[in-house]
């Protein structure tokens, strides 16, 4: 007896401690409803498309992106525009602007990641979420517009063809019989299938791959923005751009994800902000001039504010 005695006893503890427990969780919920919170080691999972409200030491437009960084989509391989230093960091006239922008969307320049991209890439990128925004000479077409969002221009562009000054390509029948080197995903590779499908491309999908093709002989040329091609020739000793200016003119212009429509009300706002600082020359000064030298005249090159000339 006195066994079952204490087995009783501890019966009627328990079941005094569970009431009690009960009672305090009834306190602590007065709703009813039940509530559960991650361990504080683990963060919950972010709803698709969630975006957190500004923080106080935002430029602004911390509502408009989903992380505590803007994901920039730029180039590694592609100098004055967009390369990799000694350092490995990300350099170029595209970059010298993209950092403004990050600063002026979320109040500190170091609040940017720079997600390298390559010409074929740039669409997919914004399409899968990898990047916020694209500032990776992305020249405005109209198939590309019906895939992603253009913001405002910021520079003008227009193909050309370099080659080596002994075998100088100074039109495009020079071109007749013989290959043409371009990057997969640009306009040059566009331009030459639709218009001069008898010239047979040599196609690479990184730009630094295809200028060593040409150094190697792999082609008679090689077609890509006129803009790259003066400052790539004037480094190279050999080569010319003989076709200074192919096809129509075209501008290039950073992108967004498409429907993104707040991120590029705000992106166009930004870039009439700093027309009006002629914040682009500036860019032009620092990263476009030391490669051109004097003989480009920015007002062929820098658009500001959104507005050609």
């Amino acid at each position: 007896m006195k066994i079952q005695s204490i087995g009783v006893k501890k019966a009627i503890t328990a079941i005094l401690v569970l009431g009690l427990a009960l009672a305090l969780t009834a306190c602590g919920n007065s709703s009813g409803a039940q509530t559960s919170a991650p361990p504080s080691d683990q963060a919950a999972p972010a709803q698709a498309g969630a975006q957190p409200l500004a923080d106080e030491g935002a430029g602004g437009g911390a509502d408009l992106i989903a992380g505590d960084k803007v994901r920039i989509g730029v180039f590694s391989d592609k100098p004055p525009f967009g390369y990799l230093d000694a350092n490995g960091d990300s350099n170029g006239f595209d970059i010298y602007i993209a950092k403004r922008v990050a600063k002026d969307l979320l109040g500190d320049e170091s609040r940017v990641e720079f997600v390298l991209v390559e010409p074929a890439t740039r669409v997919e990128y914004l399409e899968s979420d990898k990047v916020d925004i694209i500032f990776a000479n992305f020249t405005v077409t109209d198939e590309r517009k019906e895939k992603v969002d253009f913001a405002l221009p910021y520079m003008k562009v227009a193909l050309g063809v370099v080659s080596p000054e002994a075998a100088p390509i100074n039109a495009v029948e020079d071109l007749k019989g013989k290959k043409l080197i371009v990057i997969k995903g640009t306009t040059a590779e566009t331009y030459f299938t639709e218009n001069h499908p008898d010239i047979e491309l040599v196609k690479f999908d990184q730009i630094s791959e295809a200028f060593q093709a040409l150094k190697d002989g792999r082609g008679a040329g090689l077609s890509q923005d006129n803009t790259l091609l003066f400052a790539w020739a004037r480094e190279n000793a050999g080569f010319t751009v003989g076709v200074s200016a192919l096809g129509r003119k075209d501008v290039i212009a950073p992108a967004v994800r498409k429907g993104n429509e707040k991120l590029l009300a705000w992106l166009n706002d930004e870039l009439k902000k700093l027309g009006a600082e002629q914040f682009i020359h500036a860019a032009y000064e620092a990263e476009l001039r030391p490669a051109y030298g004097d003989s480009i005249d920015p007002e062929n090159v820098v658009i500001e504010g959104g507005e050609t000339r």
